[in-house]
C-alpha cells in the first residue's frame, strides 16, 4: 500500500497548475493526505473516480484544512478531535480562535489501522500560537493518537510546522529559538517519539539536505535551503511493515513536496 502525504498550499491552485492529477496518476497511491486545502469541496472538482473523498474544511474562507483521497472505503471518517479532548485541553476557548474549526485533523479507519491527517497550527514569525502549539495541541495531539492506538495500528501524517533537528532544516544556528525550531515545538516531536512512535523517514535516512518546505524567495528550493516540517509516522510495532519512506522532491506545484509512505501486505 502506498500513502502520501502533502501539503499543497491551495488545491484549486495545484489543480488549475495541471499538476494534481498527473501526481497521482504517476504514484498511483491507495491513499492520498492532503493538507492547507484552502477550499471546502464543492469549490472544486477533481476528476479521481478511482478515489472516495473525504475533507475537513476551515470555516474560514481559504485557510487551512485537509482532505484525504482513498481508492477503499474507510470504515469511519472522523473531524477533528473528540469533543473530550477539546474540552480538556480548552482547545475551544482559545484567545486566536478554535484551531478544531480549521479543518485540521482528519482520520480515516481501515482494517489494520488508523490514518491521521494533520496539519499543526504554525506558531506564527511572533510566536503568538506558540502556548497554543505547546500547552494545548501538541498534548491533545498526542492524547487522541495514544488513544487510537490502543484499539489499531496508527499512521499519522503531514505538516507539523517543525523541524525536529538540526539536520531537518539547511541553516539551524540562525533558526535557533524562531518559529518552527522552538524548543517547545521540538520537545513535542520528542513527547511523541517517547510514546512510542516512529519518524519513519529517519528509520530509513539519516543525515542533513533532506526537506520539504523551502521558502518562495531567493531561489531557495533550486538551492536546496529548506526545512523538513513534514511527516510520516507510525506506532513502533507496526514498523516491520513499513518498507520505505521518502520525500518526492521533484514533484512541484506547492512550496512543499509530497513524502511517500509505501507498507507490505
Amino acid at each position: 500500500m502506498k500513502i502520501i502525504s502533502w501539503n499543497v498550499n491551495g488545491i484549486r491552485a495545484v489543480h488549475k497548475k495541471g499538476l494534481f492529477l498527473p501526481f497521482v496518476e504517476k504514484y498511483q497511491p491507495d491513499i492520498i493526505c492532503l493538507q492547507e486545502t484552502k477550499a471546502k469541496q464543492d469549490q472544486i472538482e477533481i476528476d479521481l473516480p478511482d478515489y472516495k473523498e473525504y475533507w475537513n474544511s476551515a470555516e474560514k474562507a481559504g485557510y487551512s484544512g485537509t482532505a484525504i483521497f482513498c481508492k477503499q472505503k474507510p470504515l469511519s471518517v472522523t473531524l477533528g478531535f473528540p469533543e473530550e479532548i477539546s474540552k480538556k485541553y480548552k482547545l475551544e476557548n482559545d484567545k486566536y480562535g478554535d484551531p478544531n474549526k480549521e479543518g485540521r485533523v482528519l482520520t480515516a479507519e481501515f482494517k489494520d489501522f488508523f490514518v491521521v491527517n494533520v496539519y499543526t497550527p504554525n506558531s506564527k514569525g511572533d510566536l503568538s500560537r506558540l502556548e497554543l502549539r505547546h500547552k494545548q495541541w501538541d498534548p491533545a495531539f498526542l492524547e487522541y493518537i495514544q488513544n487510537l492506538k490502543k484499539t489499531k495500528n496508527v499512521i499519522f501524517c503531514g505538516d507539523l510546522n517543525v523541524a525536529h533537528t538540526e539536520e531537518d532544516l539547511a541553516n539551524p544556528k540562525q533558526n535557533e529559538g524562531e518559529h518552527g525550531f522552538t524548543k517547545e515545538e521540538r520537545g513535542g516531536i520528542d513527547n511523541i517519539i517517547k510514546a512510542g512512535f516512529v519518524d519513519t523517514f529517519r528509520n530509513f535516512t539519516k543525515g542533513n539536505g533532506h526537506y520539504t518546505w523551502w521558502t518562495p524567495w531567493r531561489n531557495a528550493r533550486e538551492r536546496n535551503i529548506g526545512w523538513r516540517i513534514d511527516y510520516l509516522f507510525v506506532n513502533k510495532e507496526f514498523l516491520p511493515k513499513i518498507k520505505t519512506s521518502r520525500i518526492l522532491q521533484d514533484a512541484l506545484g506547492s512550496d512543499h513536496c509530497p513524502i511517500l509512505l509505501t507498507t507490505s501486505d
